[in-house]
């Protein structure tokens, strides 16, 4: 695997972070947990409060959108908060770590009023998810097309991330819904990132003619990111049990295989690549990322109940935000650093005031 950019300057990382952290491995997601590094300026705003285990972020102009697990996108305009609601033709499935998660505005959405996202819905018994084109209509979204349905799914494991790359493509991220061996399944689209037209359509240069599949071999990825080069990262969780942690940051190359359940760690196979960071037995269940304008990357932790910032120029590690929970998705809009706390999601000890937007000074 190349060694460029944001992967071979933090390399170094992984001794860091296991020198300062001591902490059983994580179940999923995670418990509670206490990380203590050396810590800077993290003063900041309250944008919202009281929001239902949001999920993702996404701005148009001074707007923000979030969306909730229940199926709700929250919107933030000038101080006020509206709770939209969200008609799908398959109810959104809320249970475990599913539900209405990723969420995307499309590049035309001050004309079209479009959005894209992705939830959990129950067909038949069997936890499955979908992706699906929404559109705005007053103070309601609705579902206007469906572009993937039956990716595995189940209460853990469904991945759900949403971005549109810099070639005006959208990527997808699926878990292998507690099923490893999907990962490693061509045919499945557990396990992947997925890569799509935005009419929802295989783009003729993906890896493998007529697939959505982008890359394989990932066990649950919430965090996808491109640097000023360009290039795409992603955020994974590693293993429960015995050994955990393992989480994971990848550089992501198209069609190539980043080894789950096969390999993790440092472990190797030919044909597999290693991650470029990894948290070595401590787990911080890494969720959304984002790149600064200096190519410094944000990590959104929710175990690990911090927000991070890795500096690849001097391979630090650096605590941006604690003391305010589990942090589920991280933005870096006009200049300024969003995130959302996640402690009502059923694994976090939620305020009054939880869940919360929050933009750091």
């Amino acid at each position: 695997m190349k060694q460029k950019g944001l992967g071979a300057a933090i390399t170094a990382v992984i001794l860091l972070l296991a020198a300062c952290t001591q902490s059983p491995p994580a179940k999923e997601e995670g418990g509670q947990e206490d990380h203590r590094e050396e810590k800077i300026d993290s003063s900041y705003h309250v944008l919202a409060e009281q929001l239902r285990t949001p999920w993702s972020i996404d701005f148009d102009g001074d707007t923000i959108y979030v969306s909730e697990r229940e199926g709700n996108i929250v919107q933030i305009k000038g101080g006020t908060l509206t709770r939209q609601s969200v008609q799908t033709e398959k109810p959104v499935a809320h249970q475990g770590e599913g539900g209405f998660l990723g969420f995307a505005l499309a590049p035309d959405f001050q004309d079209s009023g479009h959005a894209f996202a992705y939830h959990t819905y129950d067909q038949d018994g069997k936890i499955m998810n979908r992706l699906v084109l929404l559109e705005l209509k007053g103070s309601q979204w609705t579902e206007s097309q469906v572009f993937l349905e039956r990716i595995p799914g189940s209460n853990v494991h469904n991945g759900g991330r949403i971005a549109i790359g810099p070639d005006d493509m959208l990527y997808v991220t699926t878990g292998d819904s507690g099923e490893g061996e999907l990962a490693q399944n061509q045919e499945s689209l557990a396990g992947k990132i997925l890569r799509l037209t935005l009419e929802g359509k295989v783009p003729a240069d993906n890896p493998t003619a007529g697939s959505y599949v982008y890359t394989l071999g990932h066990r649950n990825s919430q965090g996808l990111a491109w640097n000023s080069e360009g290039e795409l990262y992603s955020s994974e969780h590693g293993p429960s049990g015995t050994p955990g942690g393992h989480d994971e940051i990848n550089e992501i190359t198209a069609g190539s295989n980043y080894g789950w359940p096969e390999i993790y760690g440092d472990n190797r196979l030919e044909g597999m690549e290693l991650p470029i960071y990894h948290s070595g037995e401590t787990a911080i269940a890494p969720s959304g990322i984002a790149f600064d304008e200096q190519d410094r990357l944000y990590v959104a932790t929710l175990r690990g109940q911090m927000l991070y910032q890795l500096r690849p120029e001097n391979a630090s590690l650096e605590v941006v935000l604690e003391g305010e929970g589990r942090l589920r998705d991280v933005k870096v809009h006009d200049g300024k650093t969003y995130v959302i706390t996640n402690n009502t999601d059923g694994r976090g000890v939620p305020s009054e005031q939880d869940d919360r937007l929050l933009v750091l000074k």
